[in-house]
């Protein structure tokens, strides 16, 4: 898993830093590994059937730690991203579209709503979920068709919405999440693992909590669809303003088990710097706001760790997690909010000496391009601009893919099976 920079000639110094950086990241993956998060948290097996199912970027890595480690028999069905399957033998693996829902996810969640019909008190759901299921995962309420959900998933996708709104409308457009899979599984015994993708943590917005009972109400996500100037078809309003203070009805909470976080990842980025010798810093492992901005919060303190040994001495290794959000002014640019981050920060840092970074998305998709993210260097502007481009005009343009494709810098991971959202390292030398 090599990034083309470190097939390119470069100089020592760079290749030093992205081999470096690269070995920061390719152990925080390992960290969140499912094959190593799930067996710990298997619950003892039921009198009756065990069903697994599940949804996300993990789910099919997930189910097969699960076939590795239980010893009696299960069935059921989990969807993921096309090309993120894993070789399961007992649990069927769907294979769908993210970010916008397809078919094939509708008719994932109807094997998935069938899968769990029927059972009893001594039966057992293992529900699988990470991030990417909110859109894996696609059953449209009553009266929304399709189409008109995928309408909305768009507009979510371009209007910079956290993952929180985002969620919380999909959740009241949606009749098997925020709860509705849990409902569906009767009297049987629900036990959900969660690899989370989304700061804080908290399972009832990754994959949209199709096992965890909603708090929020249809009046929510009307205030955020008006948020960012969203106009939903005439059936979704219908659908959101019916009564606007109803919840859905909520059924016993199952257990709930948060066994991969993006904290994990950095803990052991941190780990894997100090053993050669570079102090770690880690800001946050819930960075929120426009990737842009967040850019130059990033250099400024890489900066000020170059320049004055504050709040540590270099060499050191600047760490967040989290999801940062684009707002997209060209539907035409590319790459995804890593790349837009690398970019603001290559244009604040200006060509300081001895910074680099890398920021990737842990599932190895960034956005809608097949690269995990990109690395930057000193030199990195430069480079662009012989190539003719502008930096400034790219990061307006949300083009950001153009510009590190044509300095050689993308990172290409292909899918890792696992999803604790982004992770960004700046080494200061």
């Amino acid at each position: 898993m090599a990034s083309s920079l470190e097939n390119k000639r470069i100089s020592p110094e760079n290749a030093e830093a992205a081999h470096l950086l690269r070995q920061v990241f390719d152990q925080a993956l390992k960290a969140v590994d499912p094959l190593l998060a799930v067996p710990p948290f298997l619950p003892p097996e039921p009198a009756g059937r065990t069903v697994v199912v599940g949804a996300g970027k993990a789910a099919a890595r997930m189910a097969e730690a699960v076939e590795r480690h239980w010893q009696g028999p299960l069935s059921g069905t989990v969807v993921t991203r096309y090309g993120h399957g894993a070789d399961c033998r007992k649990i069927k693996v769907i294979e769908a579209g993210h970010p916008v829902p397809d078919s094939a996810g509708a008719l994932a969640a109807e094997e998935i709503l069938s899968a769990v019909q029927g059972l009893g008190k001594d039966d057992l759901v293992l529900c699988l979920m990470s991030g990417g299921g909110s859109a894996l995962l696609t059953r449209p309420a009553a009266g929304i068709s399709l189409e008109e959900k995928r309408a909305i998933n768009r507009a979510l996708l371009n209007s910079g919405a956290p993952i929180q709104e985002m969620n919380c409308v999909r959740r009241h457009l949606s009749a098997i999440k925020g709860g509705g899979l849990l409902a569906a599984c009767g009297a049987a015994r629900v036990v959900t693992l969660v690899i989370s993708d989304v700061p804080g943590d908290d399972p009832a917005v990754v994959a949209s909590g199709p096992t965890v009972p909603d708090d929020t109400t249809p009046a929510d996500a009307l205030a955020i669809l008006k948020r960012y100037r969203i106009e939903p078809p005439a059936s979704v309003l219908a659908h959101l303003t019916a009564n606007t203070e109803s919840r859905r009805p909520k059924p016993a909470p199952g257990t709930v088990h948060v066994i991969a976080t993006a904290q994990q990842a950095l803990e052991a980025a941190a780990d894997a710097a100090r053993t050669l010798g570079i102090t770690p810093l880690i800001l946050s492992d819930r960075m929120e706001g426009e990737a842009r901005e967040v850019g130059k919060v990033h250099a400024a303190i890489a900066l000020q760790i170059r320049n004055h040994a504050q709040p540590v001495a270099a060499p050191a290794l600047i760490l967040s997690g989290g999801e940062t959000t684009v707002t997209v002014h060209n539907s035409a640019g590319r790459g995804g909010r890593n790349q837009e981050f690398l970019l603001s920060l290559a244009i604040a840092l200006d060509g300081a000496d001895g910074i680099h970074a890398l920021a990737c998305d842990t599932d190895g998709i960034d956005g809608s391009e097949e690269v995990a993210g990109a690395m930057l260097h000193p030199e990195t502007l430069a480079m662009a601009r012989m190539a003719g481009l502008d930096p400034k005009q790219q990061l307006a343009m949300n083009d950001a893919y153009t510009l590190f494709a044509a300095t050689d810098t993308l990172i290409e991971t292909g899918p890792t099976r696992t999803n604790v959202n982004d992770l960004r390292a700046l080494l200061v030398l």
